[in-house]
């Protein structure tokens, strides 16, 4: 290299002495150019390689070395903070916001003679419609279907003389509709609930159905038998005063006869005489009055005012049973209102087959499916935070029910009751209707908010997150890593004081959920908020 170094230099010396010269030297300065590039080649040349020297000597590994560099590293202690808080055990799942009620309006309209299959003659709502109490729903071949207040399911239908718990229930949604039911009992069918009834058929623009089909022959005949019976006992009463005759007499004025004009039916000519049709005795004509006893003629005073008495006891039994009867094919009794109608299904002119709307109606609750594992851990009355991804929203509630049984069917579709069966009003009522047929769902879990959801909330996909147990009040809390147990059986966590060191201190486990359980040393004040305990392992330099 030194001999390379004094020729580049005396090669620069000449070129700057070519320089210098007045010209004579001028044909040589080609001959220094070339030098002076090839010196440069050189030199680069060298560089070049001296740096690949470099390189290689950084990739090119001996084995010793490559195994010595991929070897693991020197272990140390990983560790976490004991902490002082409530520890709450979690279960985060979806579930679907649905209404509280869902009903399937059926209608089954009452058979009428010459009346072919019932069709759908007046449909006014559409989806999505707000439902008031009292509107109409629909028309069934010419008969409305329209909703009223109420939790107890119509079964039957309610004509006037009835009595029961569900009488009550119209009672008070007629009363909360303005039409009074006068001085009638609570849970009995009288003259006031049939004067609202009407009201409620005649505001919706209907004539009710008559209890009794019988154009009202029934009343009519009722009273004629109450007139007959009351002119019995007028000619009853009569005879007593008049002129009594012998067997075979002319009966005078004021005595009864086969019949009296005017009064058909009466057929007391035989009391009226001397003799009686019942015991035989005769008695004797003295100045026009009966000489004799007059017992027959008592008693059939007596018989007369007993007839009329029956005949105005079946009359006030007619008049009873006589007036508007409400069908349970023309009413929906839902538990809240304002409703929504959720779906429809049928068209004006359809054939009824099935249910021809569906209504949703009280507050909004969440609906939600248990598997086997998590139907263990939940039950009702556990705090649940439901939130939602649209709204970006959280609301507190709780858990209101878990069912007992497995549920089949569809998840969003027709909502089981408060009791956990299905509904289906205005139709045959049969109990096991929202059970239909379809794939294991597992249990039915409602989550109700403490506050009413918004409205937004409806048909939304949220997230359950419910709290399954917690700790009463703050604890000690540790990762599970922390906690293993010696030889001995002891559950124990180990403690990292500043300076490195290790001890093992006893403690009791309680509450875990998220990753944590919740500790209690054996010894007080052994373990305490702060204290770095052990929870795994790390590479020496990254230990925490």
């Amino acid at each position: 290299m030194s001999e390379l170094s004094d020729f580049v230099e005396d090669v620069i010396e000449d070129g700057r002495g070519g320089t210098t010269a007045t010209g004579k030297d001028a044909p040589d300065s080609g001959a220094l150019a070339r030098g002076r590039r090839v010196v440069l080649g050189i030199v680069a040349g060298a560089a070049l390689m001296a740096v690949g020297g470099l390189l290689a000597t950084t990739l090119v590994k001996s084995p010793a070395q490559a195994a010595a560099e991929t070897g693991p590293p020197a272990q140390g202690a990983l560790t976490a903070e004991v902490e002082r808080r409530v520890l709450a055990e979690t279960v985060v799942m979806r579930g679907t916001v649905v209404a509280d009620q869902s009903v399937e309006v059926a209608p089954q309209p009452r058979s009428v003679d010459g009346a072919g299959t019932p069709v759908v003659t007046k449909l006014p709502l559409k989806t999505g419609d707000a439902v008031a109490a009292g509107q109409l729903l629909a028309e069934v071949s010419g008969r409305p279907v329209f909703t009223l207040k109420g939790t107890l399911p119509v079964y039957r239908d309610l004509k006037p003389g009835a009595t029961g718990d569900d009488v009550a229930q119209l009672q008070q949604a007629l009363r909360e509709l303005g039409h009074g039911t006068g001085s009638d009992r609570k849970g009995s069918f009288g003259p006031g609930t049939k004067a609202a009834l009407a009201a409620r058929y005649r505001a919706i623009g209907y004539d009710p159905l008559p209890a009794v089909a019988d154009g009202g022959e029934g009343i009519k005949a009722a009273q004629d038998a109450v007139r007959s019976a009351e002119w019995a006992l007028e000619d009853a009463e009569g005879s007593r005063g008049g002129k009594a005759t012998t067997s075979g007499a002319t009966a005078q004025p004021g005595t009864a006869t086969g019949g009296t004009e005017g009064k058909p039916g009466s057929g007391t000519a035989a009391d009226a005489t001397g003799s009686t049709g019942t015991t035989g005795s005769t008695g004797t004509a003295d100045g026009g009055k009966a000489s004799g006893t007059d017992g027959g003629s008592g008693r059939t005073v007596s018989r007369a005012r007993q007839a009329l008495t029956d005949a105005r006891a079946k009359l006030a039994a007619a008049e009873a049973a006589d007036g508007p009867v409400l069908p349970a094919s023309e009413t929906v009794f839902l538990g809240s209102f304002p409703a929504r109608v959720s779906g429809i299904g049928a068209r004006i002119g359809s054939a009824v087959s099935g249910p021809i709307l569906t209504l949703s109606a009280g507050e909004l609750v969440v609906e939600a499916y248990l598997k086997d594992d998590k139907k263990q851990l939940l039950h009702a009355g556990m705090p649940v935070v439901i939130s939602s991804e649209v709204a970006g929203t959280d609301v507190r509630g709780k858990v209101a029910l878990v069912a007992a049984e497995r549920s089949t069917g569809q998840p969003a579709g027709q909502q089981p009751d408060q009791n956990g069966q299905g509904g289906s009003q205005g139709g045959s009522q049969s109990g096991s209707q929202g059970k239909s047929a379809g794939a294991d769902l597992g249990y039915r879990m409602v989550v109700r908010a403490d506050q009413p959801l918004p409205a937004g909330f409806a048909g939304q996909d949220v997230r359950l997150t419910i709290e399954s147990a917690a700790t009463d009040g703050e604890a000690l809390v540790v990762p599970v890593t922390a906690v293993s147990a010696t030889a001995e059986g002891r559950t124990v966590v180990a403690a990292v004081a500043a300076d490195g060191t290790q001890r093992r201190i006893e403690v009791r486990t309680g509450t875990s959920g998220d990753g944590y359980v919740a500790v209690a040393p054996v010894q007080a004040d052994s373990l305490a908020a702060g204290t770095r305990v052990v929870i795994g392992a790390a590479p020496k330099g990254n230990a925490q």
